[in-house]
This record gives structure tokens, C-alpha cells and sequence, in this order.
């Protein structure tokens, strides 16, 4: 069946790419974007034929909606006139309802709400998925199929996707912002930025792997580096004392209460 890329920036255009390798023909596949340069890219790239919102919801089977959550209305507001309820449209905007997109399409079109990560561009996405009123298990196992070629995916209650969105949707910029923050302490403690670099992009490369392949509780792992009176207990008493698991567990409270925000301001 055809699948439709509608907003195809990033996030898209990854989703696009990750399709591609799996094995999916570029015949079988539809691109919007709002600029012409754009559309011209992804054909000349990945070649696609790129056509407007209302062509790709009349000749596509699934209509992936990857446009940003405050561009979200006036792309329903379109598709509504044409989209039909034999097609699937899953909606990868933040903070966006199901019954948002359900209330502005006709009824019974079946919606299906995903957060993912940016490490989709490298196929290590995270993709947490929620079915809306009118999506059957064919719609969810279709979707699954979708984003398994750029990550992994996990069925989550559509009550629990502000979490998601919290946590592992805006999660890869806390890690991020640590890395940034651990060069800079070696770039103070007189490593050169290039050596801080590597070191913590490989340190942290493997402990990921440790995580994802060890199957030891997160606590454990860290208490195996944690030697008595050493070097670690000592930089950890001094996380503590600056609270910085408190912050983390307040900054994603208010990134949860955003995507909150954002629900409303859907409505």
C-alpha cells in the first residue's frame, strides 16, 4: 500500500529513508513539503514523487502526519475534505491528541498517535504508540511495520504519551546537554576538547550497550564502578548534594506539563 510522508523535514525525511532500506520501492511512496527546493530534494534523493496534501490523502493508503504540532490544525483542516475512512493516518506531532485529529477529520478514520526520538537519522529510534477510537490491531501492527526499519517501538496507553513525549521524546537533548557538560569538565581538568570528546562519546556508547545488553538494573551497573573511599563516590556525593537527580526528575515534569500545553492548545 502507499504511504504518504506528509511535512517531510527531518523527522520525515529519516522516516522516508529508514522505508527505503527496509525494502519499500520509491514507487510505493509520497512526500509533501511546503517548500518547492524541498519537494525537489527528497525527489532528487530519494526519488519520490512529491505532490500536494490533498493528492497524497486521495492516493495513499497511510498518511504519516510529520508536520509540527502548531502546523497541525491547518494540515487536518485539509485533509478533512478529502481523506477517506479506508485510509490509516498516524500523527508523529507532540502533545497531539487522537481525538484532536479524530474531531477534524470525518468520522471513523481510523488515528494512531506516535512519539519518537531524533535517533531515528542513525535507526536507533525510540517509537512509543497509541491507538485511537477507531484503529484495530491491523492498524497498529501496519504502523509498527512502518517504524521498525529506524528503531525500536513499544504500545503504550494514550494516557502515558506525555510521559513518553517527556522522557524518551525529548530524552537524546538531556543526553546531549551531559555529554556537552562532561567535555567541558575535561576540557578543565586539561585534556584537550578533541581527547574529552572521544572519551566521553565512547564512554558513553558503551555504557548504553551495557544497559541495553546486560539486562543488570541501572543501580547495579553503577555500583560495580563504585569502589569504597574511590574517585567515583566521590564525584556521585557531589551530584547529590547539588541535586541533580532531583532537577532531572523536575525538568521532566515540566516537559510532560508542556506537552500537556500543547494538547490544549490543539484543541
Amino acid at each position: 500500500m502507499t504511504v504518504a510522508v506528509l511535512g517531510a523535514g527531518k523527522m520525515g525525511a529519516a522516516l522516508l529513508s529508514g522505508m527505503l532500506r527496509a525494502g519499500r520501492s520509491a514507487d510505493d511512496l509520497l512526500v509533501t513539503a511546503r517548500r518547492e527546493d524541498r519537494r525537489q530534494l527528497l525527489t532528487e534523493r530519494y526519488g519520490v514523487e512529491a505532490v500536494t496534501n490533498a493528492q497524497a490523502a486521495s492516493r495513499a493508503g497511510t498518511l504519516l502526519l510529520c508536520v509540527k504540532p502548531q502546523d497541525m490544525p491547518a494540515l487536518l483542516d485539509e485533509l478533512a475534505e478529502v481523506v477517506s475512512v479506508d485510509r490509516l493516518v498516524v500523527s508523529m506531532a507532540a502533545g497531539i491528541p487522537t481525538g484532536s485529529v479524530e474531531r477534524r477529520l470525518p468520522p471513523g478514520v481510523p488515528v494512531i498517535r506516535v512519539m519518537s526520538n531524533t535517533p531515528v537519522l542513525v535507526d536507533e529510534a525510540m517509537s512509543a504508540i497509541s491507538a485511537g477510537r477507531h484503529a484495530t490491531e491491523e492498524h497498529l501492527e501496519r504502523a509498527e511495520a512502518l517504524l521498525r526499519p529506524v528503531g525500536r517501538t513499544v504500545r503504550v496507553p494514550e494516557s502515558q504519551q506525555d510521559a513518553v513525549t517527556a522522557l524518551s521524546g525529548s530524552g537524546p537533548a538531556y543526553f546531549f546537554y551531559l555529554v556537552e557538560a562532561m567535555i567541558d569538565a575535561g576540557i578543565l581538568l586539561g585534556l584537550p576538547r578533541a581527547v574529552a570528546h572521544d572519551l566521553i562519546v565512547q564512554t558513553a556508547i558503551g555504557a548504553a550497550v551495557m544497559l541495553r545488553d546486560s539486562g543488570e538494573h541501572p543501580v547495579t551497573l553503577r555500583e560495580a564502578v563504585t569502589s569504597p573511599g574511590g574517585t567515583t563516590i566521590n564525584a556521585i556525593r557531589e551530584l547529590e548534594n547539588h541535586r541533580v537527580r532531583a532537577a532531572f526528575l523536575t525538568a521532566l515534569e515540566a516537559a510532560r506539563d508542556r506537552s500537556r500545553e500543547l494538547a490544549t492548545g490543539a484543541d
